[in-house]
Formats: C-alpha cells, sequence, structure tokens
C-alpha cells in the first residue's frame, strides 16, 4: 500500500487484526501489522495442526491475496502457506475466524494451497476499509436490550 494514508490506516489495520484475534479468543498480543512495503498483517496461532504437530502456526494477511494460514519453518525460511482464504482480500473478521477453524479441522483437504490470482483492491478503498474498523461500535447489554424493569404494558 502507497504511504501516505495516515496513521488512521495503521490504527483501523490494527484494530481489524484485533478484532479476528478475539474473533478466533487467541489471549495476548503475538501479532503484528505494517503498511509499507505492503500491507500485511501476522498472527502467532496457539494451536498446531494436525499433520504438523511439531510446527507452529500463523494466520498471515496481506493486501494482495488476503488472509492464509502458514507453517513456521525452523530456520530463516519463508512460512510455508498451507491454505488461503481467497475469496476476499478484507473478510469479515468472524468470516476468517470460520476459515482458521474449518483449516484446524480439516488442514487442507478442502482448501488449496496454491496462491490465489491475488484479489487486488485499490489502494484507497483498501484504505477507506480499515479506517471503517476505527468507527466506534454500539454494544448493547442485554439488559439494556430487554427494556426497564416493572415496565407494563399498557391496559386496554
Amino acid at each position: 500500500m502507497e504511504s501516505g494514508f495516515g496513521e488512521a490506516v495503521i490504527r483501523g489495520l490494527h484494530r481489524y487484526v484485533r478484532s479476528v484475534i478475539n474473533e478466533l479468543g487467541i489471549r495476548g498480543d503475538a501479532f503484528y501489522a505494517q503498511l509499507e512495503p505492503t500491507a500485511g498483517a501476522y498472527i502467532a496461532l496457539d494451536r498446531r495442526l494436525p499433520d504438523h504437530p511439531d510446527q507452529d502456526v500463523a494466520l498471515v494477511w496481506d493486501e494482495r491475496y488476503g488472509w492464509s494460514v502458514a507453517l513456521e519453518t525452523n530456520s530463516s525460511e519463508d512460512l510455508v502457506m498451507v491454505a488461503y482464504h481467497g475469496l476476499e482480500i478484507l473478510p469479515s473478521p468472524a468470516a476468517v475466524a470460520a476459515f482458521t477453524r474449518e483449516v484446524w479441522a480439516t488442514e487442507n483437504a478442502s482448501r488449496s494451497s496454491a496462491a490465489p490470482a491475488g484479489i487486488r483492491e485499490n489502494d484507497v478503498t483498501l484504505a477507506e476499509r480499515l479506517t471503517g474498523y476505527l468507527r466506534p461500535v454500539m454494544v448493547i447489554s442485554p439488559h439494556e436490550a430487554a427494556g426497564p424493569r416493572g415496565s407494563r404494558s399498557p391496559s386496554a
């Protein structure tokens, strides 16, 4: 992503990644996000894949290919991608969590390990979508949703 989009975009990317982490129920801060040279993110996962019990697993995002699940190597080699979401560059955090759970459950049975052709959004659209994660979210507690206590229906 070209520079010049401002601090709001990186903060939006951080909030988006934290939303994915929350959807997965991961605790801690084992992640990073960057905008340059290309926008990307990395989340260390706290589970391993059944077919690779000795290798750490990460969830990786970049602006060209979207989300993928990758195996860590024990050297300075690149990560080994085992599955790509491939449907959208910036899917909802719930969709990313569902994809990750599917890979944990089935490993590579239903996902391609080949990189998708690249689903490029223009930088402005991607920046706008990321800054959208900065908007406040109204959370309503179950008690507020139920209405005030002791309220009665009007009698006819």
